[in-house]
């Protein structure tokens, strides 16, 4: 007897080829210098983001496709590694990666596993469940995933190609595509940032909330966590829940963020036309939330404050820092605090130039203060220093002329924020998001073989039908 996910697969199947039209093969391959058939469009990154802009090429007759991920399978984004949430932070109801396909629903997999009443119990999808569904999405789709690949560089290459050198267990492989996009999350053109007063400190003392952290040896520990988001709540939580003596949650502002932008924002006109709008507006929109940073609901706040041995230290941020024999010395306007480990939850700093995989190019990525100079009560170096993107989440070029390869590179990460608002790393806006990704690589597709395309056009020769002209005996009346 089938089980219920056996008939879900069954019904995606099924709407997926209901929904195929048009399903005609418009793309012709190009060959590489290697002789080798070039890819259409080559993602690297495989967690949500990827899956979901692989499914949206597919849907769109573009299968000459490849997904890279340098994690092994199902280690594939946040979820089961540097992510220490106990849930998700979106709502159940959420869509995203399946595109507005039903069968294809978070939903419609969790009812299939573990039935109606469950899914209507549900108050928020763990991560770990979340992981196993997109390993589903990935399989019941067939997605051409490879792991254990990582892009450590991009160049031009002849015809027009780009070449991805790949890092793979077995050394370097050379990968030929049309075009490139950056799913790369949220590191994809930055890096995580420790404040500078902290930087000096090594690792043994310090280290920033997404890399591999021992949580068991902080038992009994004096930890302290910076930053006030999501994230670092999350980290203090994993290190009370761990038996640490005490944490303090260092937050700079005066009064902690409490209020969550990404909820307001999440309505299909801001979602679908944010990008729309003036350099102006963007950046009044995207400045606000991105300085207001994301807040953190009841449940993550109430994992750490049931601990009486967890502190929150508002006004407090980092002036100095030293190691001392025991531990790290932290110096704000509130005191001095002393501490045996340090954990900053401080989000990422654009870097092109850190980038291996940009080095070809950084230097020449136009970046918003190279296109827009914001009123002086507007200023912000970091936010200036996001990516400045085309209206296909193309790379630009600061100086015209110097890198126009960089046109073929799509950049759909955290990366993109500044320019289409929620889009590359966020569930919420993933339904409108991918399809304007989609589109835009496609248009460029399209255009760059238009003399095909015509040539094509003028060679259709295939009637639709058969015209019998009869003819008429000699004398016989019409």
């Amino acid at each position: 007897m089938n089980s219920p996910v056996t008939a879900l697969e069954a019904q995606v199947r099924a709407d997926l080829a209901k929904t195929a039209h048009p399903d005609a093969t418009w793309l012709t391959p190009r060959l590489g210098p290697d002789d080798r058939p070039a890819l259409d469009v080559l993602v690297v990154g495989a967690g949500q983001s990827g899956l979901a802009t692989a499914f949206g090429l597919m849907r769109s007759q573009v299968s000459n496709i490849l997904v890279l991920d340098k994690s092994e399978e199902g280690k594939e984004g946040p979820w089961l590694t540097y992510a220490r949430m106990h849930t998700l932070r979106s709502p159940k109801h959420f869509t995203g990666p399946d595109l507005d396909i039903p069968s294809l629903t978070y939903q419609s997999w969790h009812e299939a596993r573990f039935g109606e009443e469950d899914w209507r119990n549900l108050d928020l999808i763990s991560r770990e469940l979340w992981a196993e569904y997109l390993l589903w999405f990935r399989r019941v789709l067939d997605l051409p995933v490879r792991n254990g690949c990582e892009v450590i560089e991009i160049s031009p290459a002849a015809g027009g190609l780009l070449a991805a050198r790949v890092q793979t267990a077995d050394g370097v492989d050379i990968v030929f595509a049309r075009k490139i996009v950056l799913a790369t999350g949220q590191e994809g053109m930055g890096d995580w940032t420790i404040p500078e007063p902290l930087r000096h400190l090594p690792t043994s003392v310090c280290v920033h909330a997404a890399q591999p952290i021992d949580f068991a040896r902080l038992r009994d520990k004096q930890v302290a966590v910076i930053g006030a988001g999501a994230s670092a709540f999350d980290n203090a939580a994993t290190a009370l829940e761990a038996g640490a003596a005490e944490v303090d949650l260092f937050c700079r502002r005066a009064e902690i963020q409490v209020i969550q932008p990404y909820r307001w924002l999440t309505f299909r006109g801001f979602l679908r036309h944010f990008c729309d709008l003036d350099d102006a507006w963007r950046w009044r929109f995207m400045r606000a939330v991105l300085e207001m940073r994301e807040g953190f609901p009841q449940a993550t706040y109430d994992r750490c404050a049931r601990h009486p041995n967890f502190q929150l230290q508002e006004g407090a941020p980092i002036d100095a820092a030293r190691e001392t024999a025991s531990g790290v010395e932290l110096q704000t306007p509130r005191g001095t605090f002393a501490a045996d480990f340090v954990i900053c939850g401080t989000g990422i700093d654009m870097n092109f130039a850190g980038r291996p995989e940009l080095r070809n190019c950084a230097a020449n990525i136009a970046t918003w203060t190279d296109r827009y100079q914001p009123p002086p009560d507007e200023r912000s170096l970091r936010l200036g220093r996001f990516p400045y993107l085309a209206d296909d989440y193309a790379l630009m070029e600061r100086a015209a002329g110097e890198t126009p390869w960089i046109a073929d590179i799509h950049v759909f990460a955290i990366a993109s924020t500044m320019s289409f608002g929620a889009s590359g790393s966020s569930i919420n806006a993933m339904t409108t998001a991918v399809p304007k990704l989609v589109h835009g690589l496609t248009r460029g597709l399209f255009r760059a073989d238009i003399e095909r395309h015509w040539a094509s056009f003028k060679a259709y020769d295939v009637p639709q039908a058969v015209v019998e002209r009869q003819t008429r005996a000699a004398g016989e009346e019409r």
